[in-house]
């Protein structure tokens, strides 16, 4: 199902906190007066006279090289036309912010009040001296064509009008695999173009400089078949006309190989599909809705190779595939344009990444383990990792080899490498889960469903198809929240607790006969099954739930309580723990316990390292454990370190094939070098620590909250582990994003337990 976005969440989001997308932050240090004198005046007079020596060292003194403009007059804006340069800034926010995400690319977006083409190329020639490269964005055709081949003309700096070439370059890469999966030579295959505005040119241009033949393309407008006996026809659109008796979409399907669709919806009937070569090729690219719908054409014929615009069908041609790397390529070389070598190499690298085994961790990411190359897989996902080393790469090599390259690249190992740095792989880890969590939604129970912030996190949840919402709390209150905020609650399950009476018996007798010797009567247990956390992880516990989420407005003793008494925890440990995902562009961190053991023994902690081992892997990630004190391996003496010592050398012992080492400071854990150097015997020294496990609860909870206010990093958290059945418990006032973040780790923790219980019962 596509993501339903809601007017006023789309607002909110957009205006809430700082508003808009992005910010500025400076790179360098600013916290003393010398380092305001290097900034700015005097110390910024000597770069100023380098580069006024010689103006190339404006890449080796100011951030020139990786800066790019995203620049829009505003005339053709996504789906809403010529909505002018101020409403336009949305979108160019948008675009900045995939280019920092998936290249590492800063950007400033740039609206620019001018329809007329010659002054807007004026302009933009004229920020030359301040951008690395330039990024056209929503300029309406014919003008974009005219105003793109100007500012490569005049400008020394790469300049790529993306709605052209975006969707050219990715659905040329799907349309070369297409054809190898069919066994079609690319200049024998009529194409039928539905369209003629700057992508669907680009697109038929990019066909034919891959070897198509243009007398085998045929293009069609909102007049139908562009042909060469039509009056006032442009020079752009003249270059596709046809000589052929051709009048209709329906006259030029009749035998073609591939049908690209960039125009709108449902347009191509099943009768139009059948009457198309064998093994047809359809890239359906309007959107939302495709010139056909993708099983309508699957139904009609099964023999066809179909891509889309859509994230919830095989083959999405999404322009993010493309641009961000491209630039990232072109930038690392100072290529003074993006040439029509460079375009073709990012064709081939998308291609050939397809053709490459899918690593388990991308796989993971779409809940797909059957992804390989074939008529369902023929493009790289927009999260595979490896987009940012193939294409870059790719593109850069090509600017060397054509010659526009004013830099080259030697060391392809250690650019791979700064690639790699430039956008931190790690942070790709909660798309991850949530693609996971998509890919089988369970059912999450909500405590708490009186609270907005709860509702929304439902609406978003359910309409993503992230999870099946289970609302707990007063029916009346809910819906009456819920049309306040304008929501959409009909795929929720919504339970008032006190109007279940039979439920809360079953619940009652069950709660009575786990805690009857530890003082719980069977009057109390009927009486604690009004409290909502009761009841949500009672119907855990009887499997009408798959997880359960409480804790936004209560603190944790409360909850965790109910779910200890009544789920309990995992044998044969017997145990539970917290632990915090501490994240940054450059490292993820995990950290235990910060939640429940306020201060465990030796032993105690043994069980927190199994424990924590176990919750780091969930993640994908190997843990490499440091057990932390105030000592590193004995340097100084106490109970502290000599417990952390003696737990230790028992986990070690217990479980050789944990990498876990201490007693140790924090920063020597985390300091590769000083390990090496100081410590070279620690198992921890080869690539220092990824997960601190704390002495006690004290220690452990101060850090996160330090490090998550002070440090600015991202924690998701707290994460329960040991329990017998998934139960989240959220901090005190967690975001949006936050309790979302959870839902979806708790839905791939219960994907996990429903296949180990499938494996035992088979």
């Amino acid at each position: 199902m596509p993501i339903k976005v809601r007017r006023e969440d789309a607002l909110n989001y957009h205006r809430e906190g700082v508003p808009g997308k992005i910010e500025v932050v400076p790179t360098k240090a600013l916290s003393t007066q010398l380092d305001l004198a290097l900034a700015y005046s005097p110390g910024v007079a000597e770069p100023c006279k380098e580069i006024a020596a010689d103006k190339e060292k404006v890449y080796e003194y100011t951030a020139k090289g990786n800066l790019v403009a995203v620049i829009s007059n505003g005339t053709a804006v996504l789906g809403l036309g010529d909505i002018g340069p101020e409403a336009s800034k949305p979108v160019m926010e948008g675009k900045g912010v995939l280019f920092k995400k998936f290249a590492g690319i800063d950007v400033f977006d740039i609206e620019v009040d001018c329809k007329d083409p010659a002054e807007f190329v004026k302009i933009v020639k004229a920020l030359e001296p301040t951008f690395g490269g330039i990024n056209l964005e929503d300029i309406k055709a014919p003008e974009c064509f005219e105003i793109e081949k100007a500012l490569r003309e005049q400008m020394n700096i790469p300049v790529m009008h993306d709605d052209q070439h975006g969707t050219a370059i990715i659905s040329a890469a799907a349309l070369l695999n297409a054809l190898e999966l069919v066994g079609k030579s690319i200049d024998q295959v009529r194409i039928v173009v539905n369209g003629a505005g700057a992508s669907a040119i680009a697109c038929a241009k990019i066909y034919v400089s891959l070897g198509a033949r243009p007398e085998n393309i045929v293009m069609l407008d909102s007049k139908g078949v562009i042909r060469k006996d039509r009056e006032n026809l442009d020079a752009i659109k003249a270059e596709f006309a046809t000589g052929r008796d051709l009048h209709t979409l329906e006259d030029a399907m009749k035998g073609a190989d591939v049908f690209v669709g960039l125009s709108r919806g449902n347009v191509v009937t099943p009768e139009m599909l059948l009457s198309m070569a064998d093994n047809p090729i359809v890239f359906a690219l309007a959107n939302p809705d495709p010139e056909i719908a993708y099983d309508l054409a699957m139904k009609t014929r099964p023999d066809v190779i179909m891509a889309t615009g859509r994230s919830d069908h095989p083959n999405q041609v999404n322009n993010a595939l493309g641009f961000p790397y491209i630039f990232r390529g072109a930038l690392d070389v100072r290529a003074t344009e993006i040439n029509e070598a460079m375009k073709l190499a990012a064709v081939r690298a998308i291609a050939d990444l397809a053709k490459q085994p899918v690593p388990d961790a991308v796989s993971r990411a779409y809940g797909d383990k059957t992804l390989s190359f074939g008529k369902d897989y023929l493009i790289p996902k927009p999260l595979d990792y490896r987009l940012i080393t193939t294409i870059s790469p790719a593109v850069a090599k090509a600017a060397m080899e054509s010659g526009v390259a004013r830099r080259h690249i030697t060391d392809w190992a250690a650019y791979e490498v700064e690639l790699q740095e430039r956008i931190g792989i790690d942070q790709k880890l909660m798309s991850t889960i949530i693609q996971k969590a998509k890919s089988n939604p369970k059912r999450v129970v909500f405590a708490e469903a009186d609270n907005p912030k709860i509702l929304k996190v439902a609406q978003v949840v359910s309409d993503e198809r992230i999870a099946h919402p289970i609302l707990l709390g007063n029916r009346q209150k809910i819906e009456q929240i819920a049309a306040e905020l304008h929501l959409d609650l009909s795929a929720c399950v919504i339970i008032d607790p006190a109007e279940e009476e039979e439920r809360r018996e079953r619940f009652a007798q069950i709660l009575y006969q786990k805690r009857q010797r530890r003082g719980v009567t069977l009057y109390d247990a009927r009486k604690l099954m009004l409290d909502r956390n009761y009841f949500g992880v009672a119907m855990l516990e009887t499997g009408e739930a798959d997880a359960f989420i409480s804790g936004l407005t209560k603190n944790y003793p409360r909850v965790i309580r109910p779910a200890l008494q009544i789920v309990g925890a995992r044998a044969p440990m017997k145990r539970v723990a917290g632990m915090y995902i501490l994240h940054s562009k450059h490292r993820t961190l995990f950290f235990a316990d910060t939640t429940v053991n306020e201060n465990p023994t030796a032993e105690e902690l043994v069980d927190i390292i199994k424990l924590t081992q176990r919750g780091v892997q969930f993640f994908g990630f190997e843990p490499r454990m440091a057990v932390l004190s105030y000592s590193n391996f004995g340097s100084a003496e106490g109970a502290v370190p000599e417990k952390v010592q003696k737990a230790v050398a028992l986990a070690k012992e217990r479980y050789p094939d944990i990498i876990v080492d201490g007693d140790i400071q924090a920063n020597v854990a985390l300091d590769v070098q000083l390990l090496r150097e100081n410590y070279p015997f620690s198992e921890l020294a080869k690539e220092g620590a990824n997960t601190l496990i704390f002495p006690n609860l004290e220690s452990g909870n101060i850090a996160y909250k330090l490090l998550q206010e002070a440090g600015g990093l991202e924690a998701i958290g707290p994460i329960l582990l040991g329990m017998n059945k998934p139960v989240h418990i959220l901090q005190l006032g967690s975001s949006i994003r936050e309790i979302i973040n959870m839902v979806a780790i708790a839905v791939v923790d219960a994907q996990r337990r429903n296949k180990v219980e499938e494996k035992v019962n088979t």
